[in-house]
């Protein structure tokens, strides 16, 4: 059967490239077809009608034609343009971490709206937090969710109940955790060839609750201490770049705003 010229989708932008004088690629994640690059003719002139409707982290309704290398935006409208989340660089960061997980663990065309579900709860999530004096939101727990629930939805979620390497229960005692294992490890086993790190209990009992938790939306106001605070962190950031082969350029600026 052959397919319609043009077609719908409603997506989030993830990331965008200048192209020519005047035109911008797109790079979208939508729940119909999964994550789409299309071409937006003119986007880039004042007068254009597409002019901002494809800064990253907005959520858009298209129409797209098809064509033979890159299909094209017919019409755009801008359903959410997160402007709480676009409001200060700390949350755009963060925002921005999101932005690059979607893109990182999607493949071209291939559909999950859960994985759009999720980006866009964060980001109203992280809108909805406000940014304290030092740069740093009240919490980062919302991406240690969505980094954990975007690694489960891709098949990556990391093993947090049972030893990766010999099965047994994990006790209530020092840990280790290991990415490139696929988890967390009892005290008695060290695998080859893979970076091996301690897991304290307070840790893993923090990660429990966030692979436990419903949704983003449900998540307790914890007060943990800064330092397992830190290694909840390095924990979630470790393991993704391991899925991702590669380092987070958001978390650089993630980083960064901590100290503006």
């Amino acid at each position: 059967m052959t397919q319609p010229r043009t077609y719908r989708a409603v997506g989030l932008t993830l990331r965008k490239s200048p192209v020519g004088e005047a035109d911008i690629i797109s790079s979208l994640y939508t729940r119909e077809h999964g994550k789409l690059d299309v071409l937006a003719r003119g986007a880039r002139r004042l007068t254009s009608k597409l002019m901002g409707h494809f800064e990253p982290l907005t959520l858009v309704r298209l129409s797209i034609a098809r064509g033979r290398t890159l299909d094209t935006v017919a019409e755009a409208e801008v359903v959410n343009a997160f402007p709480d989340v676009k409001s200060d660089y700390a949350s755009v960061a963060r925002g921005l971490h999101v932005a690059e997980l979607v893109d990182g663990f999607s493949a071209s065309s291939s559909s999950n709206p859960l994985v759009l579900d999720l980006a866009l709860q964060t980001l109203r999530v992280i809108g909805s937090q406000p940014a304290v004096g030092d740069g740093e939101l009240s919490s980062d727990l919302p991406l240690r969710y969505f980094d954990l629930r975007i690694l489960n939805l891709s098949g990556f979620m990391p093993e947090l109940f049972q030893c990766v390497e010999c099965g047994a229960e994990l006790e209530p005692e020092l840990h280790r955790y290991a990415a490139g294992a696929g988890g967390a490890l009892c005290s008695d086993c060290i695998p080859d060839d893979v970076a091996v790190r301690p897991l304290s209990l307070d840790a893993l009992k923090v990660l429990r609750l966030l692979h436990r938790t419903g949704s983003v939306d449900q998540l307790p106001n914890l007060n943990m201490p800064a330092t397992v605070h830190a290694e909840v962190s390095a924990l979630c950031t470790e393991t993704v770049q391991y899925w991702l082969d590669r380092q987070l350029r958001s978390q650089a600026f993630i980083d960064a705003t901590k100290f503006a």
